[in-house]
């Protein structure tokens, strides 16, 4: 209780522009400028940021960059860099194309320092989705060697995203040694590829569930803390805890844990701003607490199927809240900045800063 009455009593008046002691880094894609509500440099509250990470870059297995069109926003820099935050690129592709591609990694570290220097970009952060191999798992090191090299800290820096069960393909031995910092993917064990309604961000396991998480054995908040300290050993602050502004939504199912039959596209992934919140008690749903997990969680109560899982403000303060006061962590993540957004207001965020302020008090 000690999370949830913390949030309570500071509330939002933490929200006072203060100076945060913690990491709190906003993943910001490119295309969210063209969606509806648009969300640009111009809504992106810069004041509550430590950093930003650029999402749309790729690449391909010669090492060229793929720039899409609309991804330069020369506002997103001047701003950020105006409000002392650091802006980074986000390089998300199939990395396993490197492995085979004589000179793919050199000449891609050297397109990202040429790109990054030309646009006055802070770093990088790499997303892997997922080294597994030891073929990755060398991969992984070189490109982060050769990132670090062309991007020396601390004026720079480098960041890598890793999934919450941890695994080989992520060389930590090595590689926390060279990146400033990890970025936990602790979201997605719910989606179109389970087989019954999960929960798509657990702060802690619920023993009801019928089955592992999508995502063990770091299925839940605690356990991909424990083992990532415990088990693979990366310092504490060296870790950035991730919280989703979007959630699922199980189109076939009527309950917690309810079977899905033929998921599939029957599970639709939704934002937080332009769906959730507007269906929290209302136009014919109906909201619940995980007493266990501590995520929230909907169900349709106008005769149809409907299951939703996602995260409301207080559970978003509570998850920030343990992870970087309770259990020490560097900071936290979100994917992605816009998705609390409703035109308005952004209720996800302002938990994060309000939790991420708290414990400094």
């Amino acid at each position: 209780m000690k999370t949830l009455i913390a949030y309570l009593t500071i509330g939002m008046t933490a929200l006072a522009g203060q100076t945060l002691s913690k990491r709190l880094i906003g993943d910001y894609g490119f295309w969210s400028r063209t969606q509806t509500p648009p969300y640009s440099s111009a809504q992106i509250p810069f004041n509550k940021l430590t950093h930003i990470n650029h999402a749309g870059l790729s690449f391909v297995a010669d090492g060229s960059l793929v720039i899409p069109t609309g991804f330069l926003e020369p506002e997103l820099i001047t701003k950020a860099h105006a409000a002392g935050v650091k802006v980074l690129l986000l390089l998300g592709g199939d990395f396993t194309g490197l492995e085979t591609t004589s000179g793919g990694p050199q000449a891609l570290v050297g397109n990202l320092k040429n790109f990054a220097s030309k646009y006055h970009y802070d770093g990088v952060d790499i997303d892997w989705e997922y080294p597994s191999s030891p073929l990755d798992a060398t991969t992984f090191v070189n490109l982060l060697s050769g990132l670090r090299a062309a991007f020396p800290g601390p004026d720079f820096v480098l960041s890598a995203y890793v999934a919450p069960w941890g695994g080989s393909g992520y060389a930590f031995g090595e590689t926390q040694q060279i990146v400033d910092y990890f970025n936990i993917l602790m979201y997605d064990c719910a989606g179109p590829w389970t087989d019954d309604g999960q929960l798509n961000s657990p702060l802690f396991p619920d023993p009801n569930n019928p089955e592992p998480y999508e995502c063990s054995p770091g299925g839940s908040v605690e356990a991909a803390v424990n083992l990532l300290l415990n088990e693979e050993h990366v310092p504490a602050q060296q870790l950035t805890m991730g919280t989703p502004f979007y959630g699922y939504v199980y189109e076939n199912v009527s309950e917690l844990f309810g079977p899905c039959v033929h998921c599939g596209n029957t599970v639709l992934s939704e934002n937080y701003g332009t769906f959730f919140k507007q269906r929290i008690n209302q136009n014919g749903w109906k909201a619940y607490l995980d007493p266990y997990a501590l995520v929230p969680y909907m169900l349709r109560i106008d005769g149809k199927a409907g299951y939703g899982t996602y995260d409301d403000p207080t559970s978003t303060y509570n998850r920030i809240w343990y992870s970087v006061w309770e259990r020490g962590l560097g900071g936290s993540f979100m994917w992605s900045l816009d998705a609390d957004y409703d035109g308005h207001s952004q209720d996800l965020l302002d938990a994060m800063y309000s939790a991420t302020l708290a414990g400094s008090k």
